[in-house]
C-alpha cells in the first residue's frame, strides 16, 4: 500500500485530495496536512471586504468530507518537510511518513518586505479571509469618514487579478454608499502596464482595464515600486526603462489595499534541491521535483519563472485552469508511479480568469498561459459578474460534496462558444 500526502488543504490541495482518492482507490492511502480543518474560497475574498459574503459563505469544514471520502486528516499543520527521509514534522511533534508528497501549500504573504506594509501595520489585503474581514471594517469607516484610497500590487507581485477586482468592486461598493464622490482612488502597480497581469497582458486586458479605470475615473500608476506606507500615506517611485526613478510621488490614503509579494512557506522554505532562493518548489514537465523524486507540486507554490524582464520585478499568476491541469497531471504521474511506470502526463498550464467587478467584469482565456498563444482572448461584460457568482457556488459544491469533476475546460469552450455564437449573430445583422 502506498501512502500519498498532500500538504495543504486550499483551491488545489482539496480537489488534489479527491481526485488521488479516485484515481487510487481503497487499496492506497490518502492524507491531507493543512493548517486548520477549513477550506476557504479565497476568489470571493474581494466580496467578503466589502460586506457582500461573510465567512460562512465561502467557508467549508473538511472534516467531515474526507472522512467521507476515506481521506486522513492532519489540521494541526506541518512544521518542517523533511524530503530526504520522506516524512513531515507536524506542528504538534509528531512525524507522518509518506511515499509520494504533493506541496499544494499556497504562499506566505511577504508584507514585510515593505516597511509599513500589512494588515498588523495599517493597510488592508483581501489575501486571507481574516484579513477581508478586517478590510471589511475598514471599508465601513471608509465609508463614514470619506478620504483617499489607494489599491494595487507592490513589486514582486504576481496575483493582479484580485487588485484589479477589488479596485472596481470597491468603487462600486463606495458609488452605491453615495460616497464614491468624496473617494479619490489611485491604482499602483508594479506592472509595466496596466493589463500586464504578469502575462504579458492576454487579447486585450490592457485597453480594457485601461477603459474601466478611467471610466470610474480611478487614476493609475505602472511602474511603480513602493518605498514604504506611513500613517496617511505612501511613497511611490516610478520605476524607468533603464531601472532609474522617473518620478517620485507621495500619495495620501486614509484606507490602503495591495497585494504583496509571495514567497514559499516556512515548512519548506531553504531546502536545498527542492525549493528556490524564494521558497518555491522546483518541478519538472511533470510537476516532479527534481532533486526528490517522490516530491509533487501543484498552484501557487509552484516555481515557475517571469514571462520577461520589466523595470520593476512582477512574477507570473497560477490561475485556477493552469491549477486544475497540474492536478490531473500530477495524479496521473503519481498513479503511474505506483503501477511501477514512468510519469507521462504534462499540463496543459492554460489560463481561464473571471475578473468580477461587482456589476460586470473581464473575462479571459490564454492558451498555454505563457506566451506565445495559441488562444489569446478577452473579453467583458455584465455576463461575467453573473459567471462569477456562478463559479463561486459551482466550486463550493465541489468541496462540500467531494468531487473533482473539471471545471475550467468546460468553461473555456462555454466562453468561447458564446463569443462565436455572438460572431455569427452580428454577421447575420451586419448583412
Amino acid at each position: 500500500m502506498a501512502h500519498v500526502v498532500v500538504l495543504g488543504a486550499g483551491l488545489g490541495g482539496t480537489i488534489m485530495a479527491y481526485e488521488l482518492r479516485d484515481a487510487l482507490g481503497s487499496s492506497h492511502r490518502v492524507s491531507v496536512v493543512n493548517k486548520g480543518s477549513r477550506f476557504r474560497f479565497v476568489p470571493s475574498n474581494p466580496w467578503v471586504a466589502v460586506g457582500w459574503r461573510d465567512r460562512e459563505d465561502v467557508e467549508v469544514d473538511l472534516t467531515e468530507v474526507f472522512a467521507r471520502r476515506h481521506i486522513d486528516f492532519f489540521p494541526q499543520g506541518a512544521e518542517r518537510v523533511h524530503p530526504s527521509e520522506k516524512r513531515i514534522t507536524l506542528s504538534d511533534g509528531a512525524d507522518l511518513a509518506y511515499d509520494y508528497l504533493v506541496i499544494a501549500t499556497g504562499p506566505e504573504l511577504a508584507f514585510d518586505e515593505v516597511p509599513g506594509f500589512g494588515p498588523e501595520a495599517g493597510t488592508q489585503s483581501v489575501c486571507h479571509i481574516d484579513h477581508a474581514l478586517g478590510a471589511k471594517d475598514a471599508s465601513d469607516r471608509l465609508v463614514d469618514n470619506p478620504g483617499p484610497v489607494i489599491i494595487g500590487a507592490v513589486q514582486g507581485a504576481s496575483c493582479f487579478g484580485p487588485a484589479y477586482e477589488f479596485a472596481f468592486i470597491l468603487d462600486k461598493a463606495l458609488r452605491d454608499a453615495r460616497v464614491r464622490d468624496r473617494v479619490p482612488m489611485t491604482f499602483v502597480t508594479a506592472e509595466p502596464y496596466i493589463g500586464h497581469l504578469g502575462l504579458d497582458g492576454v487579447g486585450d486586458t490592457k485597453g480594457l482595464l485601461e477603459s474601466e479605470l478611467r471610466q470610474r475615473h480611478i487614476h493609475f500608476i505602472t511602474n511603480a515600486r513602493v518605498d514604504k506606507f506611513e500613517d496617511g500615506k505612501a511613497f511611490v517611485s516610478e520605476i524607468a526603462e533603464d531601472g532609474s526613478v522617473r518620478q517620485s510621488h507621495e500619495i495620501p490614503s486614509v484606507y490602503t489595499m495591495m497585494i504583496p509579494a509571495f514567497r514559499g512557506v516556512s515548512a519548506v522554505r531553504g531546502i536545498e534541491g527542492l525549493t528556490n532562493p524564494r521558497g518555491f518548489i522546483l518541478a519538472d514537465q511533470y510537476q516532479r521535483n527534481p532533486t526528490f523524486k517522490e516530491v509533487f507540486s501543484i498552484g501557487v507554490c509552484v516555481a515557475i519563472p517571469p514571462v520577461g524582464k520589466t523595470p520593476v520585478p512582477v512574477g507570473v499568476p497560477k490561475t485556477g485552469f493552469m491549477i486544475e491541469s497540474m492536478v490531473t497531471a500530477t495524479t496521473q504521474n503519481i498513479a503511474n508511479l505506483i503501477a511501477g511506470k514512468e510519469p507521462s502526463a504534462i499540463p496543459t498550464w492554460n489560463a481561464v480568469c473571471l475578473a468580477d467587478f461587482g456589476d460586470g467584469g473581464v473575462a479571459f482565456i490564454a492558451q498555454p498561459q505563457i506566451p506565445p498563444r495559441n488562444v489569446n482572448w478577452s473579453g467583458s461584460g455584465k455576463w461575467v459578474h453573473a459567471a462569477k457568482i456562478g463559479f463561486e457556488k459551482y466550486f463550493l459544491h465541489k468541496i462540500r460534496s467531494g468531487t473533482a469533476e473539471p471545471f475550467y475546460e468546460k468553461l473555456a469552450l462555454q466562453v468561447l462558444g458564446i463569443e462565436k455564437l455572438r460572431a455569427v449573430k452580428q454577421d447575420k445583422t451586419d448583412t
